[in-house]
């Protein structure tokens, strides 16, 4: 894959290579990938669109995405990406309870997407229980028992899967609209304070997953949370299904970066199980 003429490289994940790019329009953040990656892309626009009809977040304009030869890529709008104030946090809490208050009749997706490079199935279900334990815990413990998961882990995931009624007694969350990859390096703010997001693996499911996913490697405040529940207070219960939800990003990040989240996951099913 060729770079871009006066291109600058830029971070922007280890999945693809990002690049600054100059043109008529002010810069554009560029990624490109192999060829046959279009569908990842083509997925993530499609998420990117469903954010923003969503009303509630600012999301980067998509200009342009396709595949010319052996190369995917995606054109994006470029964001000029400030410190992440107190302000930005608050307008982040609030704008991220609206979107969730987009809802559907099913959980899933209209398409399968990716989280990381790793596949995510996004089946339609009217059954939250089935989905995160078919398509989300029980694809990825799937995937880890062929990485190398030990004995212990599999066991104790498969006592788990056998009794997720009981982390919801019986009130099942209504399908909200998901970033679903919502992870301090997914979101940032301009210097007037306005928070964008993106990179999404969208899919309809618990807002909660979208918050606990938020306490997993930190980066979000205290006024986050405020703000957030001052707009749609979680129901009771939500603690204990923090470790649930969480549980399927450590499976992903082990299987696609190895055995140094063997304790974290460890730690969680020992906590799930009591």
């Amino acid at each position: 894959m060729a770079e871009p003429a006066e291109a600058f490289a830029v971070s922007g994940g280890s999945i693809s290579r990002c690049y600054r790019v100059p043109s008529s329009r002010g810069p554009l953040f560029v990624k490109l990938n192999h060829a046959a990656d279009v569908v990842m892309f083509e997925a993530e626009v499609e998420g990117l669109e469903a954010l923003r009809g969503a009303h509630s977040l600012a999301i980067p304009a998509v200009y342009s995405v396709g595949r010319v030869n052996e190369t995917a890529y995606l054109f994006l709008e470029w964001l000029d990406l400030e410190s992440k104030s107190t302000p930005a946090e608050r307008a982040l809490g609030r704008g991220l309870a609206r979107q969730h208050r987009i809802s559907n009749d099913r959980f899933g997706w209209a398409r399968d997407n990716v989280i990381g490079p790793t596949r995510q199935p996004n089946n339609q279900t009217e059954d939250w229980v089935a989905f995160l334990r078919d398509q989300r815990l029980g694809f990825q413990l799937v995937l880890a028992a062929k990485n190398g998961l030990p004995r212990a882990q599999r066991e104790a995931s498969v006592e788990l899967l056998a009794g997720l009624d009981r982390f919801f007694d019986g009130d099942l969350p209504a399908p909200s609209l998901l970033h679903g990859d919502l992870w301090s390096g997914n979101w940032g703010a301009t210097a007037s304070g306005v928070p964008y997001v993106f990179d999404p693996a969208v899919y309809f499911g618990d807002r909660e997953a979208d918050l606990a996913m938020t306490r997993l490697f930190g980066g979000f405040g205290h006024e986050f949370y405020a703000a957030y529940l001052a707009e749609w207070p979680l129901p009771p219960g939500w603690q204990r299904r923090v470790d649930l939800y969480n549980l399927y990003h450590l499976l992903n990040h082990f299987n696609l970066f190895g055995g140094g989240y063997l304790p974290q996951i460890a730690g969680l099913l020992a906590r799930l199980a009591r």
